[in-house]
């Protein structure tokens, strides 16, 4: 797991509801890291016999413990409750996660608890507002961010030359990806390639076919396309963890186009938020640093071609595609999660 979070937040002497900056190398949990700490130390906790309101208090003090924090004698009801961490916690004995009196928040927590039929927790998942969003079949987020792409005469666009002020001192031309790195790490600096290399490198996707899963398997289309990119950009292996970006460790989204209506969720691109990830030699990274790279296909029903191929820093990405919908404020949204959801 690297480093000892728990330890660290400990030493430091901070409650849970004192603000730590997303991407504090010693003190911000990421969260691929909070998933593990958390699953690791809260797995097998039995919750039998006590009542909602009682479980949901044991729940966070021993969400407290793990994490090294002093456990307060009553908690606040502050929004969210893990101030310093940014996350809710939420323990799912059924698959309907209720969330109650806000909105999604694309840079919320929400740390999910599996309760099995014995009362114990058998497993702990963490998911930001925006990958909560997508599992949303029931039409109750009809409002997301929307951009419309409209194809151009060239197959081939390289949007933004350069990449953002911020990220540009940690690029370096080059970088052995395959020697060092995996998709899913975090970026490091002098490991991220510039955009105009990444350009470079997955341009040649264009013309390549992968079989058609369908349109009810776009996850599996998704990890198709997933794997061409891992591969044309010089990774050892293709490794995909459902987060945001895709490819963490080069700040890069990917997004299959088979029509017109690019899905944003709820983050814009150009977003100046931080991004949960470690900082950069001393650099926060801000949604609008992440690439995208956007590949226009076409389908028969067996293979999808890949036709076109656009990339654009967050920063510049409505200077190509015109933003279009807005998002709404639910009082109570109400979610089913997958039923292999906590298998993932």
């Amino acid at each position: 797991m690297g480093r000892d979070y728990s330890q660290a937040i400990a030493a430091s002497g901070l409650s849970i509801y004192d603000p730590i900056e997303i991407g504090d190398p010693a003190l911000w949990v990421p969260t691929p890291e909070l998933e593990s700490l958390l699953d690791a130390r809260l797995r097998g906790v039995s919750l039998a016999g006590l009542a909602l309101r009682t479980r949901s208090k044991v729940v966070k003090e021993h969400v407290c413990r793990a994490l090294g924090y002093p456990v307060p004698p009553s908690f606040k009801k502050t929004q969210p409750r893990f101030v310093g961490q940014m996350f809710d916690t939420y323990a799912q004995k059924a698959n309907n996660l209720q969330v109650w009196n806000e909105e999604l928040s694309p840079t919320r927590r929400y740390v999910l608890l599996r309760v099995d039929e014995s009362d114990q927790i058998s497993r702990v998942k963490v998911v930001n507002g925006e990958e909560l969003a997508q599992l949303d079949t029931t039409g109750t987020l009809t409002q997301k961010y929307q951009a419309r792409l409209v194809p151009g005469d060239a197959t081939e666009e390289l949007i933004s030359p350069a990449d953002t002020d911020a990220l540009l001192p940690h690029t370096r031309a080059g970088a052995n990806l395959a020697e060092h790195v995996s998709p899913i790490d975090h970026p490091a600096h002098g490991l991220l390639l510039p955009i105009g290399e990444v350009f470079d490198r997955l341009r040649r996707a264009v013309g390549r076919s992968f079989a058609d899963a369908g349109w009810d398997q776009e996850r599996n289309r998704g990890a198709a396309l997933h794997r061409i990119v891992c591969e044309l950009l010089g990774y050892a292996d293709y490794r995909d963890d459902g987060r945001f970006p895709d490819v963490r460790n080069q700040l890069l989204e990917v997004k299959l186009q088979t029509s017109p209506t690019i899905d944003l969720g709820l983050v814009r691109p150009a977003s100046e938020e931080p991004l949960d990830v470690p900082q950069i030699a001393g650099t926060q990274v801000r949604h609008c640093d992440v690439r995208y790279a956007l590949f226009y296909a076409k389908t028969d029903g067996a293979e999808v071609t890949l036709t076109h191929i656009y990339l654009t820093t967050g920063e510049s990405f409505f200077n190509r595609f015109p933003q279009f919908g807005g998002k709404i404020l639910n009082k109570k949204l109400q979610i089913p999660l997958p039923s292999d959801f906590f298998d993932r």
